[in-house]
């Protein structure tokens, strides 16, 4: 399966860019206006409507309309994993239902020092469209890198002092 990894240093503590990037209000501050994201739920473990964090368990549902153009594309991802500590944390989400066969999101976050964080994203998909899909898999990088530059610089603008 292809893999696409990129990642930024931030000028932030890692407590401050974990807390950003740990609900889905971190998750519309950092998709660009162009793909019409709507989040239409957020659940947590226990089905509790809007949790204030993303635990395992959770699941947001979404659609989005790159462009505007053509029907909205559903998305569900489910958080399968959490884990903190003083200085790392990550989380990883899994697409269940949505535009890609597979999608599997692992967000690393380390502290570089008490003011800023590496923040490292690690993208394991398969594009749809079977045997083709799986030939141009590679090309998954020509969607997914300036998609994936535009987070992390907005990560750095809304939080580096």
């Amino acid at each position: 399966m292809p893999v696409f990894e990129r990642e930024v240093r931030v000028s932030a503590p890692l407590d401050d860019v974990w807390e950003f990037h740990a609900t889905a209000d971190g998750l519309v501050a950092l998709t660009p206006d162009w793909m019409h994201l709507q989040v239409e739920e957020t659940r947590g473990p226990d089905g509790e409507p809007d949790p204030e964090a993303l635990e395992p368990g959770s699941v947001v549902v979404s659609s989005i309309q790159p462009f505007g153009v053509g029907p909205r594309q559903r998305w569900v991802s489910e958080i399968v994993a959490r884990e903190e500590g003083e200085t790392e944390a990550m989380f990883r989400d899994v697409m269940t239902e949505g535009p890609f066969p597979e999608w599997e999101h692992t967000h690393r976050f380390h502290a570089a020092g008490d003011l800023a964080t590496v923040v490292h994203d690690r993208v394991e998909y398969e594009l749809p469209g079977g045997p083709l899909g799986r030939l141009a898999g590679p090309l998954g990088f020509v969607g997914m890198e300036p998609m994936f530059r535009f987070r992390h610089r907005k990560t750095r603008e809304l939080l580096e002092a």
